[in-house]
């Protein structure tokens, strides 16, 4: 593999990575503070996509339709959290597993009802203006790297660098951390707990939606069932990274995306094979490390 085509590869498998670990963080954040694995993480993000892309259409400039699709997605997340999962706090896990499982069957489809089954080119947000975005590339060490892929990586970096600020910088985030260690103690203390927990969703909602739009200026079709993969793909780098721990679904997500697409570099034949090769990793994973990379050891008490 000579070097041009190593760098392109690298840069693509970065830009696949930060995207991943986006949406991996929604995953881990709820998670980690009330063990549930949130199947209809992937299917918000489209929705946020779904508003940015309807925003845009009405007239709203890029940007205003980028915020518009966040803070629709993190109102979503947080709508959600109170209308399926809060009532069921108190209740066996399975049964939150479960809704959780309704609640992504829900979403696409309400998507296909109000939106349309037929996909829609998310191109249509941009503008003469902004066209450069998706048409402009770099030229480094001979390899072509389009600008979107920058600006994906440098847009996921400042995301992650205001999360980890809101995490460990802020009492909220103290709030956060708090609840996943210890809920009844924290709750013990003042700690409004289902206001954080509504707080976590809607934070992680708007994480998986600036991810998703980022995924739709890569990949233009808006359609109801494009957070399937994509979803699945960041819950396999949150367990490669160990679910529960914030830097471990950074870390996971760019694994995955950096594995992906060298494995494809490197045996083309397998292209095919891509998402099949993230669910092996989940395997490999879970039979030799089912803590993760940077999980920390779980004791289930008997």
């Amino acid at each position: 593999m000579s070097g041009s085509i190593f760098l392109q590869n690298l840069f693509n498998g970065l830009m696949f990575g930060g995207l991943y670990a986006l949406l991996a963080v929604g995953y881990t954040m709820v998670y980690g503070i009330l063990r549930l694995i949130n199947f209809a993480h992937g299917d918000i993000m489209m929705m946020g996509v779904y508003f940015a892309f309807y925003a845009s259409l009405v007239g709203s400039p890029l940007w205003l339709s980028v915020i518009i699709g966040v803070l629709g997605a993190a109102f979503l997340g947080f709508l959600i959290d109170r209308i399926a999962y809060k009532p069921l706090r108190n209740a066996p896990r399975i049964s939150a597993l479960i809704t959780a499982i309704g609640m992504s069957f829900f979403l696409e489809s309400i998507a296909v009802v109000v939106f349309g089954a037929v996909p829609k080119s998310f191109t249509a947000v941009f503008n003469e203006n902004n066209k450069w975005i998706l048409n402009k590339t770099f030229t480094i060490g001979g390899a072509r790297i389009p600008v979107l892929t920058f600006m994906v990586f440098i847009i996921t970096a400042v995301l992650f660098l205001i999360l980890f600020w809101i995490v460990y910088k802020t009492k909220i985030g103290m709030a956060m951390r708090a609840i996943s260690s210890d809920i009844p103690t924290t709750s013990l203390m003042g700690i409004n707990v289902d206001m954080v927990i509504g707080f976590t969703f809607a934070l992680g909602s708007a994480m998986a939606a600036a991810g998703g739009i980022m995924w739709a200026m890569r990949y233009p079709n808006v359609f109801p069932y494009m957070g399937f993969m994509p979803g699945l793909k960041a819950f396999i780098a949150a367990v490669l990274g160990g679910i529960g721990s914030i830097p471990g679904a950074v870390v996971g997500g760019f694994l995955l995306g950096i594995m992906e697409i060298f494995l494809v570099a490197l045996m083309p034949s397998a292209a095919g094979y891509r998402d099949a090769f993230a669910f092996i990793i989940l395997i490999i994973i879970l039979l030799i490390k089912p803590d993760g990379l940077l999980g920390k050891k779980s004791v289930v008490k008997v």
